[in-house]
């Protein structure tokens, strides 16, 4: 007779998700190919373990997009971009770029809300880790804000011909002189506003609390689009990069 075996055999294992493809497609802004990513770890001390998203061109990684000002068609008419001379804080060469090489290595699963919702719906979610999420059709990330348990968003595309208004209920509106936070609040938007060190308050604004309090931003939630309007002083390794004509203006 045969003995039985002795040995256990392990299952084979799946990986990990370690993101998920939210979107492949044409940018809103000048119908170039661009991707979407949401990446579950981080190590970015200022959001803290905030779900990211990256919005990529998905022909050309990032440093080369930028290189070739491809980069408009997911930045836009951003005044920041590195390649012309911007103040953009974002190192292109590290998080974006590994995203990027990951996405085209196969590692990024396409979402589906029935088998990956569950990865998103118990987490805060960061629209646009790099990229401007208006960039991105409105509906992709609607889709991903109302499963998350909160989220941030950032665009500088409220004056570009194709911007979608109803992101202006999901993501703040960046502003670089205190007119310009005027004049988008004015439109119904919540403004970020980048400012000079020496710069004030508007009353309605507050200041980012990671820089005034060292709260992290998932555990603030302020920047939604539709709670309060936020200034920040200029940051990164770029900032000396920011020019702008900022008044100092006390109140409103």
């Amino acid at each position: 007779m045969r003995k039985l075996t002795s040995q256990t055999i392990k299952p084979i294992a799946k990986p990990k998700e370690i993101g998920f493809i939210l979107y492949e497609g044409a940018s809103v802004l000048d119908g170039a190919p661009i991707v979407v990513v949401a990446t579950l770890k981080t190590q970015n001390r200022k959001t803290g373990d905030m779900v990211q998203t990256w919005i990529l061109r998905s022909d050309l990684n990032p440093v080369e997009a930028s290189k070739q000002k491809a980069d408009i068609s997911i930045c836009g008419n951003c005044p920041h971009r590195q390649n012309t001379g911007g103040a953009c804080y974002v190192n292109i060469g590290q998080a974006p770029n590994q995203v990027y090489k990951s996405y085209k290595n196969g590692r990024y699963a396409k979402f589906d809300i029935e088998l990956h919702g569950k990865y998103l719906s118990t987490r805060k979610v960061r629209l646009g880790a790099y990229g401007d999420p208006s960039a991105v059709p409105f509906d992709v990330f609607k889709t991903i804000t109302d499963i998350a348990q909160s989220h941030t968003g950032y665009t500088h595309q409220i004056a570009h011909k194709n911007f979608d208004m109803r992101y202006l209920s999901i993501c703040q509106v960046s502003a670089d002189t205190p007119k310009q936070a005027l004049k988008y609040q004015s439109m119904g938007a919540k403004t970020f506003r980048v400012a000079l060190p020496n710069d004030s308050l508007f009353d309605n604004e507050i200041e980012c609390l990671a820089d005034s309090k060292g709260i992290q931003c998932i555990d603030c939630g302020l920047c939604d689009g539709t709670t309060k309007n936020i200034a920040i002083a200029v940051h990164g390794t770029h900032k000396n990069n920011f020019k702008s004509n900022l008044i100092t203006t006390l109140t409103i």
